[in-house]
């Protein structure tokens, strides 16, 4: 393997969304689609042979540095490349994930006339996230971290004539914001402490961090990992959607479909979860920062699950699943189990995909109907949509066998092992997401698909199966979301898949502990059918039957019981309003305060105004002492010789 593999796998999107983007007329509607999707699909095939590659006998990482950009003090900042198996695993993850969605959106953008943007905007995505998952440095790290977080704002708001889509774009520029801030601050500390942003150089560095010590505030001595870890996983919260930083995810469904799925499976938001395991060398040097990520990824999984079973819009149910899918995965590398977090990233990435493009293709079918409430019975008219959202709903709740069943029940059960403080807490939040995840995954599933059909008579007489660009996808992901788990547990969590790339220590080793008592996919599926997951996720699955098919009265008599606590839900907890009135609008009286200050009164009225009054005001005085007439002159610079003489004579006394 060489740099050059790497340079082609990530500029062919790059490549191809140039000449979708700046083609126009010369290249059309079929040509942006046309060279996005192979641009994708050439990285994706390259991305399977680096697999391959990586995966045959005595194979080596492959790092190297393929450009100088810069220079300053000794710090040098690069363009380079770390392919291992972690990184060749996310680049299969993100670039199949991607050519799936370049596909689809043939069909789901074909009216819109901001097609051909569309597919240069995913295809520029691609892009960054490809250079985020095979940076070898923290500078090249964070410049897909912010590609990604830019393209993420225009897909978001594509759609710039819709007030609330400029609303969420903004929403989640400014939250990732924030989270860049702690992100930025923790890249700071490891090059002051380590003096370098190679990941090499730093790793190799990393023990020494946990017995050094910093002083935020004066007396209170903090260890350097910890600091460093904490603010690096400050944007790993606002990337990956963790509460208080997650407000952001749900609204992102203002955006086309396609994006929705690209966004919240393969990229952006995994991008936090990739990142606090490709520094597990820095995080297992501080406990602190384990718990600190153990307790918010677990506090996640639960919270926003519960929001998720009062929504009633397709796509946001859909999207408070990722955000509780994705506590799952940082609960895993909170507890040191970072190969069950990389792995539910894995599989969730093609069932969470599978989900957004079968709500996608129950959108087009009604017409761009959204409300769960509005639709029912579309088994009959739609049964490939029916058949693929089925496999992806049994894998998102961890049915056995299914994907997610293997890489769910693993973080569960390490959890369970794990010492770290906050660990029966998080333990205890997982299993109660369990099941709160099936219940409001087959309550849009029994709502969507089964019972009477509340379809208005327009969409009565329309509905019909989506054409074959939008089912072939499905399809294809329908796949992995089966079958994906079954060949993969063993390698992955107890085949030492990761070593290398990942670093646990002896006391953190759940998964080493768990891997002793692992005897073949088929061992893990017995032991899951007689554990506690599987109730719990049977209960969810009965419980949104009854209620949305056998007795369709009890959600509302339960909400009238409970009106306080549906209230909270459905103001999801009022957070958004926390944000937006106090923080925003406190945001925003500062800033005026300061451009007040600042701006009007010493830049405005002080420097520019104020200097130009002064000139002025001195020029209209001294103008008054020209006359014109020559004796006047004269007269000023005998007066004017006389005071230099003077002054001569008074300094030499």
């Amino acid at each position: 393997m060489d740099s050059t593999l790497c340079i082609a796998i990530v500029l062919c999107p790059l490549l191809a969304s140039l000449v979708a983007g700046l083609g126009g007329r010369l290249v059309g509607r079929t040509g942006a689609h046309t060279v996005t999707i192979a641009g994708v699909a050439a990285s994706c095939v390259l991305s399977l042979l680096v697999l391959r590659d990586q995966l045959a006998p005595g194979a080596e990482p492959f790092n190297e540095t393929v450009y100088t950009w810069l220079v300053t003090d000794g710090v040098r900042m690069q363009v380079g490349f770390l392919v291992d198996h972690l990184t060749a695993l996310m680049m299969v993850v993100v670039t199949f994930v991607s050519l799936m969605v370049h596909i689809y959106t043939i069909g789901y953008m074909h009216d819109d006339p901001g097609y051909q943007r569309f597919f240069s905007y995913i295809s520029l995505f691609t892009f960054a996230m490809l250079m985020l998952v095979m940076a070898n440095n923290f500078m090249q790290l964070f410049f897909g971290w912010e590609g990604v977080g830019l393209v993420s704002y225009l897909l978001i708001g594509f759609w710039y004539t819709r007030p609330t889509a400029i609303f969420a774009s903004l929403k989640a520029f400014m939250v990732n914001r924030v989270g860049d801030f702690g992100f930025i601050i923790g890249i700071a500390v490891v090059l002051g402490y380590t003096g370098s942003l190679d990941y090499q150089q730093v790793f190799a560095q990393a023990a020494s961090l946990q017995g050094r010590q910093i002083e935020i505030f004066s007396g209170m001595p903090w260890s350097v990992a910890t600091v460093a870890c904490l603010a690096l996983f400050v944007g790993a919260m606002a990337k990956s959607a963790q509460m208080p930083l997650h407000a952001w995810l749900p609204d992102s469904m203002e955006g086309p479909t396609p994006i929705s799925a690209l966004i919240h499976a393969a990229t952006m938001v995994t991008a936090g979860v990739f990142m606090v395991a490709r520094m597990s060398p820095l995080f297992e040097q501080s406990q602190t920062a384990l718990t600190v990520v153990l307790v918010i990824g677990a506090t996640t999984a639960l919270l926003t699950g519960f929001i998720g079973v009062v929504q009633n819009d397709i796509k946001r149910v859909v999207a408070y699943s990722t955000l509780s899918q994705l506590g799952y995965m940082t609960t895993a590398l909170g507890a040191s189990a970072y190969a069950a977090g990389i792995f539910h990233l894995m599989t969730h990435a093609f069932f969470k995909a599978l989900l957004f493009l079968a709500a996608g293709s129950v959108i087009v079918a009604l017409h761009h109907e959204q409300d769960i409430r509005k639709m029912g019975g579309l088994r009959r008219h739609m049964p490939v949509t029916y058949w693929t959202s089925l496999a992806g709903s049994l894998a998102l709740i961890g049915f056995p066998g299914f994907s997610g069943f293997f890489s769910k029940d693993a973080i569960i059960e390490a959890v369970g092992l794990a010492t770290i403080p906050g660990a029966r807490y998080a333990f205890v939040c997982l299993m109660i997401g369990v099941f709160v995840t099936a219940l409001y995954s087959f309550r849009m599933f029994f709502l969507v698909f089964h019972g009477e059909e509340r379809l208005d008579e327009e969409a009565r007489h329309h509905v019909h199966e989506s054409p074959w660009v939008i089912t072939l996808p499905l399809v294809l992901l329908a796949i992995p979301s089966v079958m994906i788990g079954w060949p993969l547990i063993g390698p992955v969590l107890f085949g030492g898949y990761f070593d290398g790339a990942i670093l646990v220590t002896g006391e953190h080793d759940v998964l080493g502990e768990m891997g002793r008592e692992f005897h073949g996919p088929g061992a893990f599926l017995l032991h899951g059918l007689s554990g506690l997951p599987l109730l719990l996720s049977l209960a969810g699955v009965a419980v949104a039957w009854y209620a949305y098919l056998r007795n369709p009265a009890l959600p509302d008599l339960v909400r009238r019981k409970a009106g306080g606590v549906y209230t909270l839900l459905v103001n999801k907890y009022y957070l958004d309003d926390f944000n937006e009135k106090i923080l925003m609008r406190g945001a925003q009286g500062v800033g005026g305060l300061l451009w007040r200050i600042g701006d009007v009164v010493l830049i405005d009225g002080a420097v520019v105004n104020g200097s130009a009054q002064a000139v002025d005001w001195i020029a209209a005085r001294v103008r008054r002492g020209q006359t014109g007439y020559l004796y006047h002159y004269a007269f000023a610079m005998i007066i004017g010789l006389a005071a230099l003489l003077g002054w001569i004579v008074f300094r030499g006394a």
